[in-house]
């Protein structure tokens, strides 16, 4: 069975950058695949990387890793505003963030405003 994790920028955010990357790849290890509501920063994703790296053995594989965002200048009106005033109070931008097992995840297609992602086959 493949289950989706839906993690909110509230649940991380008591965390320190060790605790939210460590607690981001428990989930991925157990075979979920984990869908953030915000992009992690690049020191972030970078810290993930390496970590899971270490972590990597005959039952892990890896991650797969993808982010999307909405561009500044597609933003209006309204939505510059709040988008403005998001990155302001969290830090951080408006996106979303999908990581998941390499060991399930075929491949993950990213166009601007999208994420595709295609699964393995498990084994029954």
């Amino acid at each position: 069975m493949i289950t989706l994790q839906f993690i909110s920028t509230q649940e991380l955010a008591g965390l320190d950058e060790e605790e939210k990357i460590k607690k981001l790849l428990t989930y991925v290890k157990s075979d979920n695949i984990v869908v953030l509501d915000s992009k992690l920063k690049p020191e972030e994703e970078a810290y993930l990387i390496k970590l899971t790296m270490t972590e990597i053995n005959s039952k892990f594989k890896g991650i797969e890793i993808a982010t999307i965002f909405p561009e500044k200048k597609t933003l209006q009106g309204l939505q510059k505003l709040r988008f403005n005033i998001a990155k302001i109070l969290l830090g951080r931008e408006h996106g979303l963030t999908i990581i998941g097992p390499a060991a399930l995840i075929k491949e993950i297609k990213k166009d601007p405003g999208r994420i595709r992602l295609l699964m393995k086959k498990t084994k029954k």
